[in-house]
């Protein structure tokens, strides 16, 4: 227990234990989304919200949801919750302590005897990670009525997506989007090691990273590669080299001022990518992430510029940088990082405002409600792997701040609105 607090890190422990047995055998911790083992975990989680005092549904979304009715429902909602999917052989703590929390804070308040004027509502989102259709984030972007119709007729191995949805609960034939929810908070793991080596408890959340993905084609020339003098080839892969140090020179530059940046080359196909063959295409894609939209303009426009004269210097052909796809960052609620803020106070929890450059089901009810987040530590900032770590104790300080924040909203949310 943690003094002076309803939260029980046993409780917390326990769940978490829970989750990570239901996984595929010697693939820990692997229980994606529309397989068999997820709707184990689903089921868990229906009969310990309902243990809570929660009525569960699952909505046409396709997220499972646990709802404690307030004294006075026509305010609305407070949401928490997160999603409790994973990555394959990925982590027992992203999304799933998220999950926990919320549906912790909701005992914590059974155990106080505490009913909100809200009503609240404990949510794990459908396929919050990169799911077997190829798109992530499935279930926020139904309940934020941002889920693109053609997503519906993605297929894997004969399955449609909505019939996928169907298989979980959900029903795409019926309204999902949400008018009633007043806050949404989401508690996660940093990813990352700042508040680490900072020595902090908790991150609050100022935005969700903005994600841009930039696709470059190098075109050069196959030759022999024993014979073909240095100083007459036309080598693919040396051009995309120069271009892959120029987005990591340029991506620290942009990285050393107050706000979150970063830019990776995550996709590299060469072709013929035979030993006795010079390289003759080279295809990259880069995946830029920041905090302000400006940075990312900036780095665009650099990177056109960068491009052109790596290209010139070669005299390689390079395709002029093709933006793939373009999301732009997501604020948290202001008003909401300050009730966090003094949450942390209130719960002694040392701490900090930062970005997340990772993306969440947060940014997306960021489209139809305030919306905020926090993290907890992670050790060495490992996660999407089975080495992902975070101490119960940390995690229970992160829930100790949601309660506080739960409760201060309650009574804000009547004043406001």
């Amino acid at each position: 227990m943690i003094p002076n607090s309803p939260i029980s890190t046993n409780r917390i422990s326990s769940d978490i234990d829970a989750l990570a047995l239901i996984t595929e055998p010697g693939r820990p911790y692997t229980r994606r989304a529309f397989t068999p083992l997820f709707l184990e975990g689903r089921k868990w989680l229906e009969q310990a919200m309902r243990e809570a005092g929660a009525v569960t549904r699952v909505d046409a979304a396709g997220n499972l949801v646990g709802t404690i009715p307030g004294k006075r429902p026509e305010l609305g909602t407070i949401m928490l919750g997160s999603h409790s999917d994973t990555v394959p052989d990925g982590g027992r703590f992203d999304g799933i302590a998220g999950v926990v929390v919320a549906l912790e804070v909701a005992r914590a308040l059974r155990d106080q005897g505490v009913v909100l004027e809200h009503t609240l509502e404990v949510v794990d989102f459908l396929a919050e990670e990169v799911s077997i259709f190829g798109v992530s984030c499935i279930g926020s972007r139904g309940m934020s009525g941002t889920r693109p119709a053609e997503w519906l007729a993605r297929e894997s191995d004969g399955l449609t997506l909505e019939q996928g949805i169907a298989q979980v609960g959900g029903d795409v034939r019926l309204p999902a989007q949400r008018d009633d929810i007043k806050a949404f908070l989401e508690l996660h793991i940093e990813q990352g090691p700042v508040l680490q080596d900072q020595q902090l408890d908790v991150g609050v959340v100022t935005a969700i990273a903005g994600i841009t993905r930039i696709e470059i084609i190098v075109d050069g020339r196959a030759d022999h590669a024993g014979t073909t003098p240095m100083g007459s080839r036309k080598d693919a892969l040396t051009t995309a080299a120069w271009i892959a140090l120029g987005v990591e020179e340029l991506g620290k530059a942009l990285a050393s001022g107050a706000a979150h940046f970063a830019a990776t080359v995550g996709e590299f196909e060469m072709s013929p990518n035979a030993a006795n063959v010079v390289p003759a295409r080279v295809r990259m894609l880069i995946d830029a992430r920041a905090e302000l939209r400006d940075d990312m303009e900036r780095f665009v426009d650099e990177l056109d510029k960068g491009v052109a004269a790596i290209a010139e210097k070669t005299g390689v052909t390079v395709s002029e940088p093709r933006i793939v796809s373009d999301n732009p960052p997501t604020p948290c609620d202001a008003g909401l990082l300050d009730v966090l803020d003094a949450a942390c106070d209130s719960a002694g929890a040392r701490h900090r405002r930062m970005a997340s450059g990772a993306g969440h089901d947060t940014a997306w009810m960021a489209r139809i409600t305030r919306a905020a987040m926090i993290f907890v530590p992670c050790k060495d900032g490992r996660s999407h792997s089975a080495d992902e770590f975070a101490t119960t104790e940390d995690i229970a300080l992160g829930a100790a701040v949601l309660l506080d924040a739960v409760r201060a909203l309650d009574v804000k949310l009547q004043e406001t609105g």
